[in-house]
């Protein structure tokens, strides 16, 4: 700092400001918890629509998207919406068991999944992966709160709609 109170001008920060949050089309949110909900949307990435589901947070020191979500093209948003409206009900999910499988591209699959966590049932929708020695699960996936898996399936629908007729 200089004797006048100022930074260098090299010294000050370079770094810009956070990009707002502004997909193409927003369709709803789930709430996760007191500072976390679960955004449904289709954004567009080099020319091709797409939805997704991405957890949001809202807290002291960031507010915005998180790493957790998962992408799908309108084939995946419609067969994931198809297989979330013939649940049957939440009383009768006693362990993990996995739903569906479907190819995302090569390499990767999208899997369905309930799942039990923390005493709460939930969907799980996560990428499988086989690229080189590796195959297991990625990091790229969302849960759903089982007792949402209608509103869901009724977003999902929405999205998947809209992606395919651009």
């Amino acid at each position: 700092m200089r004797e006048d109170g100022q930074d260098p001008p090299l010294l000050r920060s370079t770094m810009a400001e956070p990009r707002a949050f502004s997909p193409l089309q927003e369709f709803g949110e789930i709430p996760l918890g007191q500072r976390s909900v679960l955004k449904f949307y289709v954004d567009e990435f080099k020319g091709r629509r797409y939805g997704s589901i991405r957890a949001f947070v809202s807290g002291e020191d960031y507010s915005g998207p998180t790493k957790h979500g998962i992408t799908m093209d309108a084939r995946l948003l419609a067969a994931v919406a198809a297989l979330l409206e013939n649940l049957g009900p939440e009383s009768s999910e006693r362990a993990d068991r996995e739903l569906a499988r479907w190819p995302k591209q090569p390499g990767v699959e999208l899997v369905a999944r309930v799942t039990l966590y923390k005493g709460t049932v939930g969907v799980d929708l996560r990428e499988w992966v086989r690229e080189g020695r590796y195959e297991g699960w990625s990091k790229k996936g969302a849960r759903l709160p089982f007792k949402e898996s209608a509103r869901a399936a009724a977003l999902l629908r929405r999205m998947s709609e809209s992606v395919a007729t651009k």
